[in-house]
């Protein structure tokens, strides 16, 4: 069996360090993006005490084909970068430190949102930015014994007209965590740019400050 690339690259720290952080944010960068790219988003939302982990997919691409397409068609990608984020995700809620949010941006955001729905893990928040789950139909979720979801708070947000991540996908995939029992938010914007824009930077700060641990006594 060949070794998984992605976990050849080791995940970049950036902010708070670990042991002193009120909040772990583990942010998923998409297709011919960096983790230097999602250091820019921890500082454009400027939170202190975040420790902000930024995972790197081997040669910038986590799958080679779209998100749409059939899952077998991003083997075996695609399995090596759910076991990279489950095995990256497990060692940090073992330290048993901060609360552990996840955020992903477009093929990060896809890459997360069919980790989530499949693995359906403890974590304390999940921000999906321009992504969906995988494959080129609508599937059924089904909630997995003694699994997380139901307390979780999931934070969507996408464009009405994004030239890679139709619209229909995004809902349907809110529809998917409304089925595991999530409290799901969708923001869509009349914004064609596939980026971040100003209001959901001000929105994730404000997500990621209700889920920032309160500071503990000497």
């Amino acid at each position: 069996m060949p070794p998984n690339m992605h976990l050849t690259h080791e995940p970049v720290h950036h902010g708070t360090p670990l042991e002193s952080a009120a909040l772990v944010v583990y942010a998923i960068h998409g297709r011919g993006q960096s983790p230097a790219f999602m250091a820019e988003v921890a500082d454009r939302v400027g939170l202190p005490g975040v420790a902000w982990i930024l995972p790197a997919a081997h040669e910038a691409s986590w799958y080679p084909q779209s998100f749409l397409a059939p899952p077998e068609d991003n083997q075996p990608a695609l399995n090596d970068a759910l076991a990279t984020v489950r095995e990256q995700l497990a060692s940090l809620l073992a330290q048993e430190g901060p609360p552990v949010v996840v955020l992903g941006f477009s093929q990060g955001a896809c890459l997360l949102s069919e980790y989530l729905l499949r693995d359906q893990p403890h974590l304390a928040g999940a921000v999906l930015h321009t992504g969906g789950y995988l494959g080129p139909t609508e599937r059924t979720w089904v909630a997995s014994p003694g699994r997380g979801l139901s307390d979780l708070v999931v934070e969507l947000f996408t464009a009405q007209d994004d030239a890679w991540v139709p619209l229909h996908r995004v809902e349907a995939t809110s529809t998917a965590f409304r089925s595991l029992g999530c409290t799901v938010e969708l923001t869509v914007y009349d914004d064609p740019d596939h980026h971040f824009n100003d209001d959901s930077i001000r929105m994730i700060r404000r997500y990621l400050r209700r889920r920032t641990a309160p500071p503990t006594e000497p």
